[in-house]
C-alpha cells in the first residue's frame, strides 16, 4: 500500500486524473491524503466530487475553506461570489448526497506511516495548526466544528457565521460563534500568525511579505510538534511547496493558477507533478 499526498485540486479533475495515472494509484491498495479545496475556481468541480466521492474509501480528506464555502452555498445561507464556478455542481442531481459527505470530513487527519523505516505520524489539516494547540486540542476543535456541521439545528447558523476575520485570537470572553468562526480560520485560511496564535488574514504573499509582528505560522514553535510528526497542509500556492522546516510539507502548488498539482509519496517522499493543461 502507498499513501500519496495531493495538494488543493479547486476543480483541476483532467490535472489530477493525469497525477493519478503518473503514480499508478491502485484503488485496491493505495491511499489519497487530500489537504482539502477539492472545489472552486477550477473548471470542473462537479466532475472532482463524483470522482473523489467514488473512491472515497481511498481518501482521508481534511475540508477547505472552499469545501466549507461549497456547503454554506448548498445550504442556501451565502451568495456565490464572482470568482466561484460552483454552478454544474450546484445543479447537480446528487448534490444532497456530495454536501451531506462532504460534512461527514473533519478539519484534521492523521495516521502514523513507515517512512524510509522510520515510523513517523503524518498529521493533515488545509490550511496549518496554530503554535499554542496540541494534537489533543486540535482534534477537539475539529470535532467542534464537524459536529456544527451535523446538527440539522446548528448548521445553517455555523455556516452563516463562519465568516469573518474577527476574533484573531483565543480569549476566555469569547462566545461559541466566534470560537468556532477562530477554529475555522486557524484550519482552512491561516498564513501568518504570532507566537501566541495571533492570526492575520489580510496578507496572501509570500514569507518575505510578513506582515509586522506576524511570520508563517510553522516557522513558530509548534506545540503539536513531536520528533515523529510530520504536518502536511495546502492553501498556500505563494509558497511553491517549499516551507524550509523539516517534517513540515505544503502541499499546494498551484494548480488552479496556472501552475501544477503535486503529488508526494508518504513512504519514500518522491515528488510527482502534473503541470496546468489551460
Amino acid at each position: 500500500m502507498a499513501n500519496y499526498a495531493i495538494g488543493d485540486i479547486q476543480g483541476c479533475y483532467q490535472e489530477l486524473i493525469l497525477l493519478l495515472d503518473k503514480i499508478n494509484f491502485d484503488t485496491s491498495k493505495d491511499r489519497l491524503w487530500l489537504c482539502g479545496d477539492l472545489v472552486n475556481r477550477g473548471p470542473d468541480s462537479l466532475e472532482c466530487i463524483e470522482f473523489l466521492y467514488s473512491i472515497k474509501e481511498n481518501c482521508l480528506i481534511t475540508l477547505g475553506n472552499h469545501d466549507l464555502h461549497l456547503i454554506a452555498l448548498a445550504e442556501g445561507v451565502m451568495e456565490p461570489n464572482e470568482t466561484d464556478t460552483l454552478d454544474k455542481l450546484l445543479r447537480a442531481h446528487n448534490i444532497n448526497l456530495y454536501i451531506d459527505w462532504l460534512k461527514q470530513l473533519p478539519l484534521i487527519q492523521s495516521d502514523t506511516i513507515a517512512t524510509q523505516g522510520v515510523k513517523k505520524k503524518y498529521i493533515m489539516t488545509h490550511a496549518g495548526i496554530p503554535p499554542h494547540w496540541s494534537f489533543e486540542e486540535a482534534n477537539q476543535h475539529s470535532m467542534e466544528i464537524t459536529n456544527s456541521l451535523r446538527s440539522s439545528t446548528y448548521c445553517k447558523h455555523f455556516l452563516k457565521i463562519m465568516y469573518g476575520n474577527k476574533p484573531s485570537l483565543e480569549s476566555k470572553n469569547l462566545s461559541k460563534d466566534e470560537c468556532l468562526r477562530l477554529y475555522t480560520n486557524y484550519f482552512t485560511r491561516m498564513r501568518f500568525c504570532n507566537e501566541h496564535g495571533e492570526i492575520e488574514l489580510m496578507h496572501k504573499g509570500s514569507p518575505a511579505d510578513s506582515p509586522k509582528g506576524f511570520k508563517p505560522w510553522f516557522r513558530h514553535k509548534l506545540t503539536i510538534m513531536e520528533e515523529s510528526t510530520h504536518l502536511l497542509f495546502g492553501h498556500w500556492a505563494a509558497l511553491e511547496g517549499i516551507t524550509g522546516v523539516d517534517n513540515i510539507t505544503a502541499l499546494d502548488t498551484g494548480c488552479v493558477w496556472g501552475k501544477k498539482l503535486t503529488a508526494i509519496n508518504l513512504e519514500d517522499g518522491r515528488v510527482f507533478s502534473c503541470n496546468r493543461l489551460n
